[in-house]
């Protein structure tokens, strides 16, 4: 008897474990593939837009080509999927894209009710209002009774919603699937102002006919920390975009860039050596080589050097570091040490 049920309990064990061990991780469909396919955005400037020859660019995009370099050392082995705020999510769950990286805001809700994970914080924003300058508003508080142009599906509508309720004003929404909807319904006069993350009203504020017209109102009505999305089944997938972005991060903290990565890997800083491979063997335990912060930097560069190019001064967004300095310059951004 006790012979007989020790093996129905192993063959049990068995037959639950085996579905598990023989599910396919996500690296190993990434290898087999190719190439890495990403879910961005339909086209927002400085974050993910493609250019007159298709070629994308972006902070959003930068990140999907540092998981490329750092899996295949090819930045430009990744296929980008347009996707709308309404279908981002949809579309990642169902595994139509192997990573969302679409600024998309990190919330509770959608941390814990998706079967999905935020992988860390690539840009903290917050959401604010794109107003006509002739129309003499200058604070948030002024909108009451105003009409407001927004995308659905997102925090967006629900920012908007809270903000209204906590200043005791009304407002009408003008709802939209796109952002490019949304900005050519401002334009038009169909609404009085415009609300987005604060990033994003600058990218949309680009493509208005006469962009001096409008302005950004200063106050952030809500925290929007955008990042990274991957599924909450595979670890192993989660912990190679996270230190992705890490990757970035610290070698932007300890100064090395595209350009000094190579000499940088003769230094005597430990941190350095441990970062770019020249010590440890850190990249096995995210099923990289252990060059694979190396290959990020050399191929793409550090996080300070995408966000120049991407929507700082060397963008037409030139938007400041603030928020998104690192902690030793007095911004929000740190990552954990590779030890």
């Amino acid at each position: 008897m006790k012979t007989i049920t020790s093996a129905l309990l192993a063959l049990t064990l068995s037959v639950a474990i085996a579905p598990a061990e023989a599910q396919t991780t996500t690296l190993a469909t990434v290898k087999s593939r190719g190439d890495l396919i990403c879910g961005v955005s339909p086209g927002l400037a400085g974050f993910g837009i493609p250019d007159a020859k298709g070629e994308w660019a972006g902070l959003d995009v930068d990140l999907c080509r540092a998981i490329s370099a750092a899996i295949f050392n090819d930045p430009k082995k990744v296929k980008f999927t347009p996707l709308s705020s309404k279908d981002r999510f949809t579309a990642l769950q169902s595994g139509e894209v192997d990573v969302l990286s679409r600024t998309s805001t990190w919330t509770m809700s959608r941390d814990t009710t998706l079967g999905l994970t935020f992988a860390g914080v690539n840009y903290y924003d917050g959401q604010a209002f794109l107003v006509q300058k002739k129309l003499g508003i200058d604070t948030a508080r002024k909108l009451d009774g105003a009409s407001i142009c927004l995308q659905q599906g997102t925090t967006t509508e629900l920012n908007v919603a809270d903000y209204f309720r906590k200043n005791k004003i009304k407002y009408e929404p003008v709802t939209f699937d796109k952002g490019d909807e949304a900005i050519k319904a401002f334009e038009s006069g169909r609404c009085d102002a415009l609300t987005d993350d604060s990033s994003a009203l600058y990218a949309l504020k680009l493509k208005l006919v006469n962009p001096a017209e409008a302005v950004v109102l200063p106050e952030l009505i809500s925290k929007e920390p955008l990042g990274p999305v991957v599924r909450s089944s595979d670890l192993q997938w989660f912990n190679l975009v996270k230190w992705t972005l890490d990757a970035m991060l610290n070698a932007e903290e300890l100064g090395v860039t595209k350009a000094n990565v190579d000499e940088m890997l003769k230094s005597d800083n430990p941190e350095i050596r441990r970062l770019l491979g020249a010590e440890g063997k850190f990249g096995e335990g995210i099923g990289l080589t252990n060059d694979w912060a190396y290959r990020i930097v050399k191929l793409v560069g550090n996080y300070g050097e995408s966000f120049e190019r991407s929507v700082g001064q060397g963008s037409e967004l030139k938007i400041a570091r603030g928020k998104n300095a690192l902690w030793t310059e007095g911004g929000l951004q740190y990552a954990p040490p590779v030890r």
